[in-house]
């Protein structure tokens, strides 16, 4: 059922670019639509879940318009390409997904976001926008008023086929208007906005990866329960009770080396194909940062922005890094373009390696000093000695706050004090002679 409307929409999609290129070839080019500038609402369809979002365009035209998702304070530009006369191609910067749009005679687009992995299939999400609407969930002047503020720190039970750690939900109340950030072991859900009706909350956000929703009942003894969907098929309950004391799992406790096991080793592809290991003279003496991490994963980007500027400043301190990309496909090729995208895009200076497919139980095997990989990012810090002295799985962003701003205060430590010792004598022994070969 589900593949047929993907399939309906895919066809309507290009027969419109058929038509729309038949009119140019007959002579009568077709005179080319866009976009009206200002803030839209869309609607995504997931399962049976209408997931909205807004989002804004400034420019009138493909060539210098700007698609910026917009998620409470939160904003994500893209770029725009022209499909035809009337059909519009937005890629999801270093994700590889796109929402393919047409352009209806009336105004209103409607089209899929579509993953571009390819031979990825079943990945479709189909979805309509309308000009002008700034609201997300409900009508201006069709308020309800809410019975309860749900502002605080809520700890949410999640119940899934496999056995997973508790969230917890940050959030803010002003009014109908709600806006939050859910945490978990593996990062964060990047800022939501939402509204409490009566006793009902939605919070819906969507910054490029796949569209979330959470949706819950305010109960009458304060708790909540509800569900998120967040792709195909992919709907959980929760239950949740509001706990200041609330915490998650410590993420510097989550991943650690098997006994009798100091030192991390592997060797991997750059993206230029050649091996690359820990054990070069390159890293010999230096302080190392190891990334684990994934384009199609929306936390490695933002620990990615952390990261990538913070060693452009401090690359000259004896301080390497390396980003460890597991990707959609088990492809040096695919890895080339998707983790290419990715350095380009946020100036990435250190290397880039290619680890294999993204999946939990391959990264194990490929590094297997680890206890177990839990998430997609996980940080690897090792010291001058090649010791491995801290590891820090997820990554909390700066939309929650003080959990950021505790990440980066403790970071920040911890490589002040290993750039601070000795490098020992052989590395710097090594180091003098290729500096002396240059």
């Amino acid at each position: 059922m589900k593949t047929n409307i993907f399939s309906k929409t895919l066809q309507c999609l290009l027969a419109g670019i058929l038509l729309s290129s038949a009119a140019f070839a007959a002579g009568n080019p077709p005179a080319e639509k866009f976009i009206k500038q200002g803030v839209w609402r869309g609607v995504f369809t997931i399962s049976e879940t209408q997931v909205p979002f807004n989002f804004e365009v400034k420019g009138k035209d493909a060539e210098h318009a700007v698609f910026t998702l917009l998620n409470g304070t939160r904003r994500d530009n893209f770029h725009v390409k022209r499909l035809g006369s009337d059909s519009l191609f937005i890629k999801m910067n270093t994700y590889d997904a796109a929402l393919v749009a047409k352009i209806n005679d009336d105004g209103t687009i409607s089209g899929e976001y579509r993953s571009l992995v390819p031979g990825f299939r079943g990945n479709s999400l189909p979805f309509t926008a309308e000009y002008g609407k700034k609201y997300r969930f409900v009508e201006p002047g069709k308020d309800v008023p809410p019975t309860a503020n749900l502002t605080g720190k809520w700890e949410l039970k999640v119940y899934s086929k496999e056995q997973v750690p508790n969230k917890i939900a940050l959030l803010k109340q002003n009014g109908n208007k709600l806006t939050g950030v859910i945490m978990q072991v593996t990062g964060d859900s990047r800022e939501l906005e939402g509204t409490v009706q009566g006793n009902e909350f939605e919070l819906s956000g969507f910054t490029g990866p796949s569209p979330k929703i959470y949706k819950g009942h305010i109960n009458d003894d304060g708790t909540i329960s509800g569900e998120i969907a967040a792709g195909i098929y992919d709907n959980t309950k929760f239950d949740g009770v509001k706990d200041d004391k609330a915490e998650l799992p410590d993420p510097y406790k989550l991943t650690y080396l098997k006994e009798g096991y100091k030192k991390l080793d592997f060797t991997f592809p750059d993206l230029n194909g050649k091996p690359v290991s820990l054990s070069d003279d390159k890293y010999k003496g230096k302080v190392v940062i190891i990334e684990v991490v994934g384009t199609w994963c929306p936390n490695c980007t933002d620990q990615t922005v952390f990261l990538s500027p913070w060693f452009n400043k401090n690359k000259d301190r004896g301080v390497e890094a390396i980003a460890i990309g597991f990707e959609q496909k088990d492809s040096l090729k695919y890895a080339q373009y998707t983790l290419g995208k990715l350095r380009d895009k946020y100036n990435i200076q250190y290397d880039i390696l290619f680890g294999g497919l993204a999946d939990k139980k391959i990264v194990s095997q490929k590094l297997p000093a680890l206890n177990k990989f839990v998430a997609f990012p996980t940080t690897i810090i090792i010291d001058r000695k090649g010791d491995v002295r801290e590891i820090y799985t997820g990554y909390t962003g700066t939309v929650t706050g003080k959990y950021y701003q505790d990440y980066e205060k403790k970071f920040n430590k911890l490589l002040d004090e290993l750039i601070a010792e000795p490098a020992p004598a052989i590395a710097a022994i090594s180091n003098q002679d290729n500096n002396n070969n240059k």
